[in-house]
């Protein structure tokens, strides 16, 4: 099987061209033009994609909604960054150092309570693609994915 996984919008270091953004429902549009069939499948409570599949195909399409239908709120994602920082949202700045706490000789309690803290402040919508530009974070390529 094939799979594949298409962003509503996708920044280029974190710097939008709104102009060029497509949203879910116009990518969704678009394929139903070509395959009318495309039916949507089941989905986890807190998946990140929304899966279809044209009957007949041996792959599946998804599509991840971020800034054109959110999901945050449902949301179980966590990114551990290269260097040793815990993201709990993409789209946020805020980074908690697990390496520094690691290194430090901090028992499995302590890197536990740190990470459920981290997760405890995560936001149920993020800023939205307008602001997000305007905030300071790294690009994908630095924080992996």
């Amino acid at each position: 099987t094939i799979s594949h996984r298409v962003a509503s919008a996708l920044s280029a270091g974190n710097k939008w061209n709104f102009k060029k953004m497509v949203s879910y429902q116009e990518m969704l549009s678009a394929i139903r033009q070509r395959w009318p069939e495309l039916h949507k499948l089941p989905s986890e409570d807190s998946g990140t994609a929304k899966a279809y599949k044209v009957p007949g195909f041996r792959g599946q399409i998804g599509f991840i909604t971020s800034m054109s239908e959110h999901f945050c709120g449902s949301c179980n994602r966590l990114r551990l960054t290269a260097d040793g920082n815990l993201k709990v949202c993409l789209f946020g700045n805020a980074e908690v150092s697990l390496r520094d706490v690691l290194r430090s000789g901090a028992t499995e309690e302590e890197v536990l309570e740190i990470v459920g803290a981290a997760v405890g402040r995560k936001k149920k919508q993020h800023a939205g693609m307008f602001n997000i530009s305007q905030m300071k974070n790294r690009p994908m390529i630095l924080i992996g994915g």
